[in-house]
């Protein structure tokens, strides 16, 4: 299972992303992550086909007063990338993450997920809920298969299987609301990481992996997760665009589905795209420190 990592000098001057790297080793793989600010913590989760880069105008304003921690999952961002795109899978993806959190001991944990940082997020804060103290859900879902996947979704994953080495700046840019006011070198940033196809087979892999039929790998885990949420009793906020094509419609089954979503107010980012950190990350993470305070732990 050949393992390639990017080269450092990728990363250099990065546009609004001056924080030192961090690594951790979990199950023999290398995992970076951005490590910023004291007290209670952050944990932001990226998806498809983003990185930690995704979250560079919500750490300075969330650092302030707690520590916000935002991982690269294994293929994307700093962290180690495997070559074959049939090496990427659910559990994966999931174990990663487990591993991460315990390795780093993370407790008292406001989640914050976003597309796959959603859909790995959230059913390892179901398994260990000890750990967690808030959720914060945007442009997300838990598909089990047993529903039928929208259009945008479905066109989606078709480019991606017809297009295996895309242009990753250009697909963040695309699904802007405002694809102009991205500048090139915030494009460029998100194509940092990937110097060729040999880099991109997790950026491959990941629409590929939604399950799509209800006996796929991670419709049941997805299953588990929303029985669990369906109990949840701890603060969760839920926040969406309201210009995504592919998670459009996705907070009201949140709001559904957990009883203290209803508890929180009723928030749509305005202005934004699939990838609403991007366009709206100030606004996002003022709502969110908002959240965090109106909502102490015991």
């Amino acid at each position: 299972m050949p393992v390639i990592r990017t080269p450092d000098e990728r990363f250099n001057n990065l546009p609004g992303y001056p924080f030192a790297p961090h690594y951790v080793e979990v199950n023999g793989m290398r995992v970076h992550y951005v490590d910023e600010g004291k007290g209670q913590t952050i944990l932001c989760l990226h998806g498809e086909p983003s990185w930690s880069f995704l979250y560079r105008k919500m750490i300075p304003p969330l650092a302030a007063n707690h520590r916000v921690i935002a991982m690269d999952f294994i293929g994307f961002g700093k962290s180690d990338k495997l070559t074959e795109r049939e090496a990427y899978s659910f559990q994966m993806h999931h174990d990663i993450l487990a591993g991460f959190i315990e390795a780093l001991a993370l407790d008292g944990i406001t989640l914050v997920g976003q597309d796959w940082g959603g859909e790995i997020g959230l059913p390892v804060a179901t398994e260990i809920p000890q750990r967690f103290a808030r959720l914060v859900i945007m442009n997300t879902g838990l598909p089990t298969g047993d529903e039928p996947m929208g259009e945008g979704f479905l066109r989606w994953r078709q480019f991606v299987e017809r297009t295996p080495d895309m242009s990753i700046g250009r697909v963040i840019c695309t699904s802007a609301v405002h694809p102009d006011s991205i500048p090139p070198e915030v494009i460029a940033a998100y194509d940092a990481p990937f110097p060729d196809a040999s880099y991109k087979a997790g950026a491959a892999a990941w629409p590929l992996l939604v399950p799509i039929h209800p006996n796929d790998p991670g419709a049941a885990e997805m299953r588990q997760a929303r029985q669990a949420l369906s109990k949840w009793d701890k603060p969760v906020l839920v926040m969406f665009s309201d210009g995504d094509p592919v998670t459009r419609g996705g907070d009201k089954f949140f709001r559904r589905l957990i009883p203290t979503a209803k508890d929180q107010p009723e928030i749509v980012i305005k202005g934004a795209g699939h990838f609403l950190q991007e366009e709206k990350g100030k606004e996002i993470a003022r709502h969110i420190l908002d959240f965090i305070d109106r909502t102490p732990m015991a």
